[in-house]
C-alpha cells in the first residue's frame, strides 16, 4: 500500500518553488538592445521575454558591470 508513497513525496518536494528556480548568489549583468533606438544598455536583471522592442544583445552573462560595458561597445548589434 505504501508502494506509491515515495513517488508522491518526491513529486511534492520537486514541485516546490525553491526547486523551480535557484537563487543567484553572484552578480550577473546583461547587455540588452532597444530595437527602437538601436542603443545597448547594461542591466543587472535578465529582461522579460514579453517586453516589446527589448532583446538580449548577447547570450553572455557578465560577472561585472565593467565587463558588460566593454562588451556593449564591441557587440555587432550595438554598433550598427
Amino acid at each position: 500500500m505504501t508502494r506509491g508513497l515515495p513517488g508522491v513525496v518526491l513529486l511534492l518536494l520537486l514541485s516546490r518553488p525553491g526547486f523551480a528556480q535557484m537563487e543567484r548568489t553572484t552578480p550577473a549583468y546583461y547587455v540588452v538592445l532597444n530595437a527602437l533606438t538601436r542603443t545597448c544598455t547594461v542591466v543587472d536583471k535578465m529582461p522579460r521575454t514579453d517586453t516589446p522592442n527589448i532583446t538580449v544583445a548577447s547570450d553572455t552573462v557578465y560577472k561585472t558591470r565593467e565587463e558588460a560595458e566593454v562588451a556593449a561597445k564591441t557587440l555587432t548589434p550595438c554598433i550598427q
